[in-house]
């Protein structure tokens, strides 16, 4: 599956997020990350982040996509993240 993550959490909290995420998933955009992602690492990679975030402070969201067939992406500005990475 393709996963987006977004997520808005307390500066304190920021660079642990990242670092978890980045295990899992390529740096998008400051709090955005995507890849292609099995389900048990999904739920490891939730497990995680549940154990980093304040979640009476802090957000995060997943966007799951089965596939991506029908998305398409177009960037408009300055490229940012991990882009060459994904292949």
């Amino acid at each position: 599956m393709f996963l987006i993550l977004v997520y808005d959490v307390n500066e304190k909290r920021v660079n642990k997020v990242l670092k978890t995420c980045r295990k899992y998933l390529h740096w998008v955009q400051n709090s955005v990350l995507e890849g292609e992602i099995s389900e048990a690492n999904l739920k490891k990679l939730k497990i995680e982040l549940s154990r980093i975030i304040d979640k009476d402070e802090d957000s995060v969201i997943f966007y799951i996509l089965r596939t991506t067939k029908y998305s398409e992406r177009e960037i408009l500005g300055l490229r940012k993240g991990g882009e060459d990475i994904i292949i």
